[in-house]
């Protein structure tokens, strides 16, 4: 599933593409499911002619900022993500493999045609995606309902062990909960936790000041990492778990050959380092 720097990878995409053009035309499948509850026609209306400010996010949830409301909000579920001729596409870890050479792509959800002849598309095979219209997305729901992005608005030290002691479920499952920190998926709740050397099954409300000061900072420095080398996973450091935590190999190691286990934590594949994590 795109996470944050993934993400925050095709805002910068989109960015590059859209900000400061005028909205041509617009194409969109008929998928109720992905859309909002609206016609292709009515879609149309409300972003053609538009001439489009800035594509903003905040944690897995991305818009465009247009000259005038609504705004579309794009969220890419667990394979979605924007596409344009002239860049190759993200490849997921868990996604179908990509054609770069294919235009237009394949799963393609809305179509966008820019006046400088520009185009950007949205694909999402397993239509977990969604697209909606909001009047003001940071005010509305889902985006209201977030808690704090890692990249843009972390919390002090101080208020986020406070944070942690509030909440009686797993430290695990409560780094996935999009209300506490918005855009942490898997992989990166599992780097965290090996990074910061903290057990997954721990009681978030049972770590102390100075745990909870190791996963901020691990959090931090794993998400700004990982969003400056544009999500690239081959450039992510070869002690990261990431490497080596797919797949549930029973003899998956670390870099440093601490052994590899995988189990289950709030309903979610958990791989961590049982040597190292306390």
């Amino acid at each position: 599933m795109p996470e944050l720097p993934e993400v925050e990878r095709g805002r910068k995409l989109a960015e590059s593409v859209v900000a400061g053009r005028r909205i041509e035309r617009v194409w969109c499948d008929d998928d109720p499911i992905v859309f909002d509850p609206m016609g292709s026609g009515r879609w149309r209306h409300a972003l053609e002619g538009k001439r489009v400010e800035a594509a903003r996010r905040w944690g897995k949830q991305l818009w465009f900022e247009l000259s005038e409301p609504p705004h579309p909000l794009f969220h890419f579920g667990m394979t979605g993500g924007f596409k344009t001729p002239a860049a190759e596409p993200l490849q997921l870890k868990s996604g179908p493999r990509e054609d770069p050479t294919l235009w237009p792509p394949r799963f393609v959800k809305i179509r966008i045609q820019l006046d400088d002849g520009g185009e950007l598309a949205m694909t999402d095979g397993r239509r977990l995606g969604r697209i909606l219209l909001r009047n003001d997305p940071e005010r509305e729901a889902p985006i209201a309902r977030l808690g704090f992005d890692p990249l843009l608005a972390m919390p002090p030290p101080k208020r986020f062990s406070e944070m942690l002691r509030a909440r009686s479920g797993n430290v695990k499952s409560l780094l996935l909960d999009q209300s506490f920190a918005a855009g942490v998926g898997n992989w990166i709740a599992d780097e965290v936790l090996y990074q910061a050397r903290i057990d997954p099954r721990r009681r978030a409300s049972s770590l102390t000041d100075a745990e909870a000061r190791r996963v901020r900072t691990r959090l931090a420095s794993i998400v700004n990492r990982a969003v400056r080398v544009n999500a690239d996973d081959a450039s992510y450091p070869r002690t990261w778990l990431f490497h080596r935590r797919w797949g549930k190999r029973e003899d998956a190691t670390t870099s440093r050959g601490e052994p590899v286990e995988h189990l289950t934590v709030g309903g979610r594949t958990t791989a961590w380092v049982p040597s190292v994590q306390r």
